[in-house]
């Protein structure tokens, strides 16, 4: 199905108002949707989907997707295949495309190549804004290192999540090395993580100095930094410094908020993957080490998803999950549900989301000039957000770019 299609009796999710709009029509021209009402008239080249009242909403964001972690142990990747990785990616990425995620953000591993294999049609996946390699500081999240190693090595072809740079200049020069590849971001670690070896959770890293010299680099290409932090204290280093996103955040505070608030900044929490990785992430790979800090950051997400959404702050979907893991990408839909009313977890995956991607009006709404990535669901998500977690049962439609990538509707007439 492709050219000029007009669904009907079509029940539209308004995303920005978290409202189900019954009885529209929707009207797909190319790779566009061109218009939206209940009295769109059918042009004699369209294909008519009788939607009979289903769901049609816009398709998935994920802000927190790493397409290139098919295993749990992140430092063991740089020493594998790229040719390897890069079709495990393939295999995630359609995987994720049919779980209803049209669109997702990679902070770290995937590359130009990735995302050419995408929009070429190479490759079936979700459209990908990849930030290339995240930097780290010596001993930060992203140096994979057990501590008796001193050489490393940050090759673009090593497969690995991130590269390692030190000083105001080098972390410039990393910068921009991510820059020249197309990178829509570039992510820093502000602070320690659970699947690094050596780093403290509560670590701040990278100097203030540094962190601003990124900024400066991303905001001269009109990109901007997204930011690895869980306490407050690295948190609020990195948004006074002008990072856009703060990646996880559990451990944050009020005066976090105030700050996320001050700089009109994005949160984009993970909490699904400290669940997974608590129940299964020794079976996937996570080394010992990194299953002892899980707990440290596990209990704090929902208590600091509350404290964020009751005040305002700008909250996107991420996932974060790792290798087998990745299965469960959907469930952070009915784990946010348990604190937040639906339209504010389904805002996140949508209309948040385009507007962290600077896609606002393109991605995330069933608006006349927003790209047709639409889903069709069995059920009403703002009154079950679990419909979106089971998409064997609920999917019945993909469309992405305005191709039907999956179809489990009756043949149109």
């Amino acid at each position: 199905m492709t050219g000029t299609v007009l669904f009907e009796r079509a029940a539209v999710l308004d995303t920005a108002a978290g409202e189900l709009i019954r009885g529209q029509r929707v009207l797909v021209r190319g790779n566009e949707i061109a218009e939206v009402g209940p009295d769109v008239e059918a042009p004699g080249d369209a294909r008519v989907v009788d939607l009979a009242g289903r769901t049609l909403m816009p398709g998935l964001i994920d802000c927190h997707a790493h397409v290139n972690a098919h295993s749990a142990d992140l430092a063991g990747l740089a020493d594998e295949s790229p040719a390897y990785v890069a079709l495990q990616a393939a295999k995630e990425m359609r995987e994720m495309l049919h779980r209803g995620f049209t669109t997702v953000r990679d902070p770290g591993g995937a590359d130009f190549g990735l995302h050419e294999a995408v929009a070429q049609g190479v490759v079936d996946g979700p459209r990908l804004y990849f930030g290339g390699k995240a930097l780290s500081q010596t001993g930060g999240h992203g140096d994979g290192r057990p501590r008796g190693r001193s050489v490393r090595e940050d090759h673009q072809c090593c497969p690995d999540l991130s590269m390692v740079c030190d000083g105001v200049d080098e972390v410039r020069r990393a910068a921009r090395e991510q820059l020249r590849t197309g990178a829509f971001h570039v992510k820093i670690m502000l602070s320690g993580g659970v699947a690094s070896p050596t780093d403290r959770i509560d670590s701040t890293q990278f100097s203030v100095e540094e962190i601003r010299a990124i900024v400066e680099e991303a905001e001269a290409a009109n990109r901007y930094v997204a930011g690895h932090a869980y306490t407050a204290r690295a948190i609020n280093r990195g948004l006074a410094a002008g990072v856009r996103s703060i990646e996880h955040g559990n451990l944050l505070d009020e005066s976090s908020v105030e700050l996320f608030l001050e700089h009109d900044a994005f949160l984009v929490p993970t909490l699904v993957t400290y669940q997974r990785m608590a129940a299964e992430g020794a079976e996937h790979g996570l080394p010992p080490a990194s299953i002892a800090k899980n707990p440290i950051v596990l209990d704090a997400g929902l208590r600091a998803l509350e404290l964020a959404h009751d005040a305002g702050v700008n909250l996107c979907y991420g996932s974060d999950l790792l290798g087998g893991m990745r299965r469960h990408q959907l469930e952070e839909f009915a784990i946010r549900g348990a604190v937040l009313p639906a339209a504010a977890v389904i805002r996140s995956a949508t209309v948040t989301a385009a507007r962290l991607l600077k896609e606002e009006g393109r991605l995330g709404q069933v608006v006349p000039g927003a790209l047709a990535d639409l889903l069709v669901i069995d059920g009403d998500p703002l009154d079950d957000l679990r419909v979106l977690t089971d998409p064997e049962a609920n999917l019945r439609l993909i469309m992405q770019d305005g191709k039907v990538k999956a179809d489990r509707l009756t043949v149109p007439r």
